[in-house]
């Protein structure tokens, strides 16, 4: 990984295999069984980077030849959050790595001629407040959706956040670092800009309906 300009708080993911599958995704030709394949895999491999701090705790565990202290993750108070509906995708690719995981949902659905997301569903596993908060989205666009979730997660008390998406554009991340510039967060792929739909350029076109299905 490596850090978006200046910003200490960005990382962007430059793995070849990570890099190879986003290339994938932004195929039209890419089929829906396929393209719900490759977002799982791709929360996958960046799940693991960026739950690379989470904190270990020695315990005891005993081999078939003896009896030995060994690390394992302190707590398992981790909780993955994804906005409503894409960010569904990409849940059980993290749940792959870390099976303990509660998982909650916000929903936000997008006005069409502003482009501003409304709030219409918000579970979050209690108590949040002592969890390790993943959110996930496979689009970072305006950044006003990641700002309001994470807007409502802080708001219902939860403080270690980090927010994970595929695709990003430039305004989306310097917005959401705006706002919330103690929350971690880690990007797939940096495309050019917006177009006057708010979609992301080259982009994958609408993540939603290509992982679901629907047009």
């Amino acid at each position: 990984m490596v850090k978006y300009k200046d910003l200490d708080n960005v990382s962007v993911f430059e793995h070849p295999l990570l890099q190879h599958k986003i290339s994938l995704l932004r195929d039209k030709n890419t089929g829906t069984n396929e393209f719900r394949k490759l977002v799982d895999e791709i929360a996958m491999l960046q799940g693991f980077e960026a739950l690379s701090d989470l904190p270990l705790e020695d315990v005891e565990v005993e081999t078939p030849l003896e009896v030995c202290k060994t690390p394992m993750i302190a707590g398992r108070k981790l909780a993955i959050i994804p906005i409503l509906r894409a960010g569904l995708g990409m849940v059980s690719g993290i749940l792959a790595l870390v099976p303990t995981a509660k998982v909650g949902h916000i929903g936000l659905y997008r006005d069409e001629t502003t482009f501003e997301p409304h709030e219409y569903y918000c579970k979050l596993p209690k108590p949040i407040e002592q969890r390790t908060i993943v959110v996930v989205d496979p689009m970072l666009a305006t950044g006003g959706s990641a700002i309001d979730a994470i807007d409502l997660i802080k708001k219902r008390g939860g403080k270690k956040i980090k927010f994970i998406c595929i695709i990003a554009a430039p305004v989306g991340i310097e917005k959401l670092h705006k706002a919330h510039p103690d929350v971690q967060i880690y990007v797939g792929h940096v495309d050019r800009c917006l177009n006057d739909n708010a979609y992301i350029l080259p982009g994958v076109g609408d993540a939603g309906d290509r992982i679901f299905g629907t047009k």
